[in-house]
């Protein structure tokens, strides 16, 4: 790295770097794997929570249970809590992730989630269940922005795609667990009704204890560094990085093409990340809310009702909706771990577009197949479990999408927002909305509700198909220039074979800043 001034840091220098194109080009290593397990298990803690509350919504509302709650309250206003309390967060942490740094972000966000989960497990009284489900979405929200946006900083192009659907859709391995465990929890031959459900949130806690520990050897983003005047700390990061990974691999790394220049900023203004989105990727915008509007609804639907679904309509114990759940869980786990890699080589536009059409279709024919009385418990499971398998890869890819298509400087504030607003539409209307057709206990009201999910699933497909930025094997610099880059003096990288244009997608063309692999 070259510095083309020295004053003290952060007083706005001007510098030149290769850093970006190193990250890009490194191979896969053990180190990666660091940063998947580090960063990505939280996903795992946020689908054992929705799923133990959507599965212990009929227990909690059982005389017995040391609270008292009804099954509607849990999966209608604690539900909207959580993922309100989400929606604060991801705008609260945001912001505060663009101007603090990832690494000071997601270890925070995940303390306040382990506070909270734990205070949830000695609730009483309603109101203090309903308030630390608040506060336990509030820490997530902060980790969705905080996550992802570490996660595309330090994960090299070429795996970029993959990576990030398989962290985001890990939550449902946490689901298969939530779902399995509170068939253990509800078990009352094991545990007395008013101690299973506690101990189902306590161990939340404990994981994200661990989680935690673990946690502390991921750096902070290079990336995020380069920009905020802490050049010698990315350049002692990456240097580190790469000796490990020629180590591991016996051989010296290919030198990395293409350099950057920035003018180094310490904050950007709410007003210039304002007129950054809006107005410069004003289409990339659209398309981050249609995405996210689409998959919320859907999910945080379906995510908090499905076993009250199963109860009232199939008459299935409550203590053994947990075993449905762990199969339409698998199903939305596989979604994005078989198609994954899809979206780095096929290409994004066609594989979001697809998968979100593809699984509006398929509920489309699952409320016909509902409303026409041809389904069964299993019949409905195995249904589920198919459209699941489509639309969880395709929600993966709404934070994705949202967390490479905009400047770095505004990456943490553009997931937060995208997922704040288009959570907001669907993620708290859907479960107020569901659990209160599923409640009626008339089969046109879910009906209904199905087809409403589709409908917006299949509209945000559209969106995608017209609007959706060939991101693949770009580099984030390539993708969207950053506002601190010196647009003048930014140096050309040399493409690969096969390379992108960097002025493709809306907004501005940009020069390329890195190597892609």
């Amino acid at each position: 790295m070259s510095e083309a001034e020295t004053p003290p840091v952060g007083t706005g220098r001007t510098i030149t770097t290769n850093i970006p194109a190193r990250l890009d080009r490194l191979p896969w290593s053990r180190w990666h794997w660091t940063v998947v397990i580090g960063l990505g298990t939280v996903w795992i803690l946020d689908g054992l929570e929705v799923t133990v509350v959507g599965n212990i919504a009929s227990r909690l509302s059982e005389s017995g249970s040391g609270l008292a709650i009804s099954s509607g309250q849990v999966t209608g206003v604690a539900a909207a809590l959580y993922v309100a309390g989400a929606c604060v967060g991801a705008l609260f942490w945001g912001r505060l992730t663009d101007r603090f740094g990832r690494r000071n972000l997601f270890m925070i966000t995940l303390v306040v989630y382990l506070a909270a989960t734990a205070l949830t497990s000695v609730s009483w009284e309603a109101w203090w269940f309903f308030l630390f489900r608040f506060l336990t979405g509030f820490g997530i929200g902060g980790e969705y922005a905080a996550i992802n946006s570490a996660i595309d900083e330090l994960i090299p192009a070429a795996y970029r795609g993959r990576v990030d659907l398989i962290i985001n859709g890990s939550f449902w391995l946490g689901a298969v667990g939530g779902s399995l465990l509170s068939i253990v929890a509800l078990d009352t031959d094991l545990l007395a009704a008013n101690v299973g459900w506690r101990l189902t949130f306590a161990l939340g806690a404990v994981l994200a204890l661990v989680i935690l520990l673990v946690r502390r050897h991921v750096p902070e983003s290079p990336r995020w560094l380069l920009i905020h005047g802490r050049d010698r700390e990315a350049e002692e990061i990456v240097s580190g990085i790469e000796r490990r990974v020629e180590a591991e691999r016996g051989e010296r790394l290919a030198e990395p093409e293409g350099e950057l220049e920035i003018h180094q900023r310490k904050s950007v203004s709410f007003l210039e990340i304002a007129r950054t989105v809006f107005g410069r990727y004003r289409r990339r915008a659209v398309l981050g809310f249609a995405l996210f509007i689409g998959q919320a609804f859907l999910y945080n639907a379906i995510t908090f009702g499905f076993g009250a679904i199963l109860t009232k309509f199939y008459d299935v114990p409550s203590d053994r909706t947990g075993y449905y759940f762990a199969v339409i869980a698998a199903g939305n786990f596989c979604g994005p771990l078989l198609l994954g890699k899809l979206f780095d080589t096929v290409g994004r536009r066609v594989m979001i577009s697809s998968t979100y059409l593809l699984s509006g279709v398929l509920l489309f024919g699952t409320a016909w197949l509902f409303d026409r009385g041809a389904l069964n418990a299993v019949g409905l499971t195995a249904c589920w479990c198919v459209v699941l398998f489509f639309a969880s890869a395709g929600a993966s890819s709404a934070y994705l999408t949202v967390s490479e298509i905009f400047p770095m400087e505004t990456r943490a504030m553009s997931i937060a927002f995208f997922y704040a607003l288009g959570t907001a539409a669907g993620g708290i209307s859907g479960p107020l909305l569901f659990a209160d057709l599923t409640g009626t206990g008339r089969v046109g009201d879910t009906v209904l509700a199905f087809c409403i999910g589709a409908a917006l699933m299949c509209a945000a497909g559209l969106v995608a198909a017209f609007l959706a930025v060939r991101a693949e094997r770009r580099s984030l610099e390539d993708i969207a220039r950053p506002l601190t880059a010196v647009a003048s003096r930014a140096k050309a990288a040399a493409r690969p074979s096969g390379g992108t244009p960097g002025g493709r997608g809306n907004g501005p063309a940009a020069p390329p800043a890195a190597s892609r692999p």
